[in-house]
């Protein structure tokens, strides 16, 4: 591997680990607030998953997804996961 390529490699990386940073910034910000969400839920009884808006969401997530050239399916994927994990601190808000 050439001084170039490895040079461009790590600018390139560098960006990669910006990038994944911030992913984690924003989603302990996301986090932050569907931990209100739960704590809501829970004084006024309301149940921890909310079928309807999940659906929304992940039709709304699928558009964006469309729309940043991302895929779509993975997009889907990685928002059950986001949801999977809120439900289970809505659930556990309510103990």
């Amino acid at each position: 591997m050439t001084d170039t390529t490895q040079a461009e490699l790590d600018e390139i990386r560098a960006s990669i680990d910006n990038i994944d940073a911030a992913l984690i910034h924003v989603l302990a910000e996301r986090f932050k607030y569907t931990k209100r969400v739960g704590r809501l839920k829970a004084e006024h009884d309301l149940p921890p998953s909310d079928p309807a808006r999940e659906e929304r969401q992940i039709a709304r997530l699928r558009t964006l997804a469309i729309d940043a050239d991302l895929d779509p399916a993975f997009a889907e994927k990685f928002l059950n996961f986001i949801i999977a994990e809120v439900i289970r601190h809505h659930e556990s808000a309510r103990t």
